[in-house]
């Protein structure tokens, strides 16, 4: 026991550091290509902080577990937005443009009603249905690098446009990579700890392993806000839920179709899936227009508390 807590500590700080070499290069990246910080955030950062899911989900679909993969994208989406946007606008103002309202929170709500609508339809995600889900991925992503910059990016770290190409490599290299052993080591330990004292599987899945593999958009985003890169940080845990359904579970299914066996998925755990996502929009017009500020942040970790206390009630 004490090994798997030593194993989750040190997975941790291995996250914090691959958000830091993430973010870092995720900048220079935008800078250099003349792309919104807000477009690398939903594109480049999302997908490597996505890994986590998609490594775990596919292990699971491999080794006769599919439904883990469900569990896993549902209970990340949910910790993305009530513990991680929650924890993030807590620590600083989240700024919001136009974008959020036209594209981005649109196509999260699109990506979430279709695989509600999958799985409701026959209990289960095929391979068509993968690939739908996968296809809509790469159209969103092609949107997205067309989309305009609308948020005002001036800030210390511009002086990254003139980082050389190969750091830039480097430093995404060393971020994916410490995120992702962060991640395994983290999710390994609590798993451990987890099933020594005697919780199921599935509420392993949906809340230990959810947030496990959603530390690293809590490290990206924290280090974003840290170092004010505030369109980053939003537009990490947005696309990082939409690559979730999209990649995680699209091509997961593709591999072999996830079928539902927790019947709570869909009565339960979808639903909050759910309410989060579109909680996002009043949540933005509310109290500061445009702005997520430490009173949202607060009800959202609240609301997650909720749900994780539900859940394992």
């Amino acid at each position: 026991m004490v090994m798997d807590i030593v194993l989750m500590l040190f997975g941790f700080g291995l996250l914090v550091i691959g958000g830091e070499f993430l973010v870092r290069a995720s900048v220079a990246l935008s800078l250099k290509l003349n792309v919104s910080k807000m477009v690398i955030g939903l594109t480049v950062v999302s997908f490597a902080t996505s890994l986590p899911e998609l490594l775990v989900s596919l292990n699971a679909a491999l080794n006769g577990s599919p439904s883990i993969a469900i569990n896993n994208v549902v209970g990340s989406n949910i910790a993305n937005i009530g513990m991680v946007l929650g924890i993030t606008a807590v620590m600083g103002t989240i700024y919001i443009d136009k974008t959020f309202y036209k594209f981005t929170w649109p196509a999260l709500i699109i990506f979430s009603l279709a695989f509600y609508f999958f799985l409701y339809n026959d209990n289960k995600l095929d391979a068509i249905e993968g690939a739908v889900l996968f296809l809509s991925l790469i159209l969103f992503v092609i949107l997205s690098l067309k989309k305009p910059n609308e948020i005002n990016e001036d800030n210390a770290m511009d002086a990254l446009s003139s980082t050389s190409n190969f750091k830039i490599l480097i430093w995404l290299s060393i971020g994916g990579v410490a995120l992702y052993f962060g991640a395994k080591w983290l999710v390994d330990g609590a798993v451990v700890i987890a099933q020594n004292i005697g919780v199921s599987e599935a509420v392993i899945s949906v809340s230990v392993i959810a947030v496990g593999t959603s530390i690293p958009e809590l490290a990206a985003s924290v280090v974003a806000i840290l170092r004010n890169e505030k369109a980053i940080s939003l537009g990490n845990l947005i696309g990082s839920n939409i690559f979730n359904i999209g990649s995680v579970l699209g091509l997961t299914a593709m591999i072999k179709p996830i079928v539902v066996e927790d019947p709570e998925i869909l009565s339960r755990d979808l639903i909050w899936m759910l309410v989060f996502a579109a909680l996002l929009l009043p949540l933005a017009l509310v109290l500061k227009r445009h702005q997520l500020k430490k009173i949202e942040g607060f009800l959202l970790v609240f609301l997650y508390g909720v749900f994780i206390y539900i859940v394992f009630s």
